[in-house]
């Protein structure tokens, strides 16, 4: 059996943190052998995961951290992101009607729907008084 690798990133909820987290996202898939394709999927779902978070979980002004980890284990990749927000479960919301010409469509849902499209598995649980969002991708 294959030894795991895992990387464990904190950000604040403030969206200039998102191209940092990228680049460095970018960098450790680069080390993990990952392809451009798999790394192109990791950073679209954590951009629309976290500015969903960061949009809408805190009704408060303060700083918060949000915990991305990153862990690689037998060609299976799992991000599971962590904030203290809101209670929300992103598949909770009704899926989007993409059948529908796009003057027609509501605005949002089409993160949460493009997520489940790119990764293999994704689950959502309220542990401890966080949201807890878990991605799987299989390399």
């Amino acid at each position: 059996m294959e030894k795991g690798k895992t990387k464990q990133f904190v950000i604040e909820n403030q969206i200039a943190e998102l191209p940092v987290l990228a680049e460095k996202v970018e960098k450790l898939a680069g080390n993990w052998n990952l392809s451009e394709p798999v790394i192109l999927h990791i950073n679209l779902a954590l951009e629309e995961a976290l500015s969903n978070i960061i949009f809408y979980a805190f009704k408060d002004a303060v700083k918060h951290s949000i915990k991305i980890t990153l862990a690689l284990k037998n060609n299976q990749l799992t991000i599971r992101i962590a904030d203290d927000g809101i209670p929300f479960n992103p598949f909770s919301a009704p899926q989007p009607d993409i059948t529908l010409p796009l003057e027609q469509r509501p605005i949002g849902g089409l993160g949460i729907y493009l997520i489940t499209k790119m990764m293999d598995a994704v689950h959502y649980a309220r542990k401890r008084n966080q949201n807890i969002l878990a991605l799987n991708k299989n390399i």
